[in-house]
C-alpha cells in the first residue's frame, strides 16, 4: 500500500513540476517580450532624458529624481514614469499653477465666444491644450512604466516557477525511488521469531 501511495504522490508531482516548468518558460517569454516591446516602442520616440539647464529649472525635488537618468536615452520603464512625474508634471503644473486640465478645461468652457476670442481667452485656450497634450504623452509614458513592471514582475513569477519545478521534480524523483524500495518491502512475509 505503502508504494501505491509513493507512486501516486510521485506521479502527481511530476504532472505539477511539468506545469511550473511549462509555467516557467511562458513567463520568461513574456518577460522577454514586453522588455523588448518597452525598449523599442520608448526608443522610437527618440526622447533624452534632461540633464544640465534642464534639470536646474525644475524644482529640486524633481530635479533630483531625474539627475539618475540625466543624458540618457530613454528606453526604460522606470526612465518612462521619472520623465512623465517628474519633467513633464513639473512643467504643467508650473504652466497651470498647479491646475488640473479639468478645472484648466472647465475654465475656459465657462466663457462666452467673445470671452474665448480675448487674448485672455486665447491663452486659457493655448493653456488647456497644452495641458491635454501633457496628460496624453505622460499616460503613454506611464503605460510603459506599467507594462515594463508586468514584465519584471514576469521575469520573477519564472525563476519561482523554475525553482518550484525543480524541487518538484526532485521531489517526485526521490518518492519513485522511495516506492521501488518500498515495493519488495511490502511484498516480504515477516519471519516469525523462533525461540
Amino acid at each position: 500500500m505503502r508504494a501505491v501511495l509513493d507512486k501516486l504522490i510521485s506521479w502527481t508531482g511530476l504532472a505539477l513540476a511539468a506545469v511550473l516548468l511549462i509555467a516557467g518558460g511562458l513567463l520568461t517569454w513574456a518577460n522577454t517580450f514586453i522588455g523588448d516591446q518597452v525598449d523599442q516602442q520608448l526608443t522610437m520616440q527618440g526622447i533624452t532624458m534632461p540633464e544640465g539647464e534642464a534639470l536646474a529649472s525644475l524644482p529640486k525635488s524633481d530635479a533630483t529624481v531625474l539627475e539618475e537618468y540625466a543624458g540618457s536615452e530613454l528606453n526604460t520603464g522606470p526612465e518612462a514614469k521619472a520623465y512623465a512625474d517628474h519633467y513633464i508634471l513639473a512643467h504643467m503644473n508650473a504652466a497651470s499653477d498647479g491646475r488640473t486640465y479639468e478645472e484648466v478645461s472647465g475654465e475656459f468652457l465657462a466663457l462666452d465666444d467673445e470671452a474665448k476670442a480675448s487674448e485672455e481667452g486665447q491663452a486659457l485656450g493655448g493653456l488647456r491644450q497644452t495641458l491635454f497634450m501633457g496628460n496624453t504623452l505622460r499616460g503613454l509614458l506611464l503605460y510603459g512604466y506599467a507594462f515594463a513592471t508586468i514584465g519584471t514582475i514576469a521575469g520573477y513569477a519564472a525563476i519561482a516557477a523554475f525553482v518550484g519545478g525543480f524541487v518538484l521534480l526532485a521531489l517526485a524523483l526521490l518518492g519513485m525511488r522511495h516506492a521501488r524500495q518500498a515495493a519488495p518491502v511490502a511484498g516480504r512475509q515477516p519471519e516469525l521469531a523462533t525461540a
